[in-house]
């Protein structure tokens, strides 16, 4: 005979995976998935939120039902929301349905959930087991909760660099450090964020388009963080039928002479200050649960120093640059001593053709 609690553990991971699928589609949500099972422990219907303004995990379980859902059991990765939004309660869809019993792995941090979902289906008489497979659920929707939680949305810096450190030339010159491989796999992982970060420096000085390639339906917002406004009148970013583009200034020292520089098509946000603190917590008012950092090192510095980012993507290359003038990827942090030094946890490297990739975060 099977052990009860493998089972519980084997569909509850289902929910996970099944979460996962909507990675990247549902910011200002979290990932969500569910799995529902008759009173006979059988599978009869599961389902996961695919996009924010779709139906919830929950609902699209219940909507594929096979049979009736009567005495059976749910497992879902989140609690499930007991609020009016863009869809119903998810609640009352779980109490109607007969269920007798629910796994829930963790509870939702937004403070119109927090608890009161799970309490509502207690009510119920629905018996409520809370906890399995937190540590996975927890990880899955890491920048949810870090939204919620923060007011900020999670960070992630990606730099590429020499072998000695360097991310380009005294002149400049920076393309391209790492190989074909290493920049198809960037296009990828910017489908899993809300947003791409530069500065004013390299919009001015690369031309970045931003995108995944065609990686992902919705394109990642992108976002240029300029102190002056001084920007080009001609830019792969002012495309906005490729992606939106939204341009964030200081309006402490910025020249709005130059807005006139910027395309109607383009969205403009102004800051009082320079602080990439102030540009989180506004890309969080907007939704944006994750953003990637692609800056240069002045703002990466800044962006590190404000507590911005908890994540760290480096391409290493085998190349060598030299040259004590060469870029670093960061800048001074003017530390005197080892013991104040920021301390990342232990990585996950990958090769990737002849570059090396090193995924770390803060401890």
């Amino acid at each position: 005979m099977i052990d009860s609690d493998c089972i519980d553990i084997k569909w509850m991971k289902r929910a996970i995976y099944l979460a996962s699928l909507g990675k990247g589609q549902t910011s200002p949500n979290p990932l969500v998935g569910a799995v529902i099972l008759d009173k006979y422990r059988n599978l009869i219907s599961e389902g996961f939120h695919s996009k924010s303004g779709m139906p919830h995990a929950e609902v699209m379980a219940f909507n594929n039902l096979k049979k009736d859902a009567k005495g059976g059991t749910i497992y879902v990765n989140l609690e499930p929301c007991c609020h009016h939004g863009l869809t119903p309660p998810c609640v009352d869809k779980v109490i109607s349905s007969g269920v007798k019993k629910i796994f829930i792995s963790i509870e939702d941090p937004d403070k119109r959930v927090s608890g009161q979902g799970i309490k509502k289906i207690k009510d119920a008489g629905i018996q409520v087991h809370l906890g399995l497979c937190a540590k996975e659920s927890l990880e899955l929707n890491r920048s949810f909760i870090h939204r919620n939680n923060t007011g900020k949305a999670l960070g992630t810096l990606k730099w590429a660099m020499s072998i000695d450190g360097r991310v380009g030339l005294e002149n400049g010159m920076s393309k391209w450090i790492t190989n074909n491989y290493s920049r198809s796999l960037v296009h990828s992982y910017r489908a899993d964020y809300d947003a791409v970060i530069i500065g004013g420096n390299t919009l001015r000085k690369d031309n970045p388009t931003l995108t995944t390639r065609g990686k992902k339906n919705q394109e990642p917002l992108r976002v240029v963080f300029t102190k002056t406004l001084d920007l080009p009148e001609k830019s792969n970013l002012w495309d906005c039928n490729v992606a939106r583009t939204l341009v964030v200034y200081d309006s402490s020292t910025a020249n709005t002479k130059y807005l006139k520089r910027i395309p109607d098509n383009v969205e403009i946000e102004k800051l009082s200050t320079d602080n990439p603190q102030s540009l989180s917590k506004l890309l969080a008012e907007k939704g944006c649960n994750n953003v990637l950092w692609e800056c240069g090192p002045k703002l990466s510095t800044a962006a590190i120093k404000s507590g911005c980012i908890q994540e760290l993507i480096t391409f290493i290359a085998p190349k060598i640059l030299g040259g004590s003038n060469s870029m670093n990827p960061l800048l001074d942090f003017e530390f005197r001593d080892m013991n104040d030094v920021f301390n990342l946890k232990e990585p996950e490297i990958s090769i990737i053709g002849d570059d090396i990739c090193v995924k770390s975060s803060f401890k």
